[in-house]
């Protein structure tokens, strides 16, 4: 599976963005995946994952009100719907994919593939 991550970009404190991850490869609809951030300074951090149907989408808990993850398998796409965007998740966003896992999957070494990572800077 090869991921590529699209969407960031520079946008005030309030505002909205989404982030896309396609993806390739004709089994992707069994992958759980998920979007990671790296924040300047900080260590990767879980941010959303998603199971391979559909439900039970899972948001670590600074981003769960303002922060949809989503997928579209006829696409081969996965969505991170952002809102009321902060100074503080200015990041790298990165998607990844396993086979393994579930939507509660939030370490990031369960994840076997990893787009390049979209910027996203939020201005205060």
């Amino acid at each position: 599976v090869q991921l590529q991550a699209s969407g960031g970009g520079l946008v005030q404190a309030g505002g909205s963005l989404r982030l896309s991850c396609a993806a390739s490869g004709r089994t992707f609809s069994r992958y759980t995946l998920a979007w990671f951030r790296q924040r300047p300074g900080k260590d990767r951090e879980f941010v959303a994952s998603i199971s391979w149907y559909g439900n039970n989408p899972y948001h670590t808990d600074s981003v769960k009100d303002r922060f949809t993850i989503s997928r579209d398998n006829a696409k081969n796409t996965v969505y991170l719907q952002m809102y009321s965007l902060k100074s503080e998740d200015t990041a790298v966003y990165y998607c990844a994919a396993t086979q393994y896992g579930s939507s509660r999957s939030i370490e990031a070494t369960l994840y076997e593939y990893w787009g390049q990572g979209t910027q996203v800077t939020v201005s205060s």
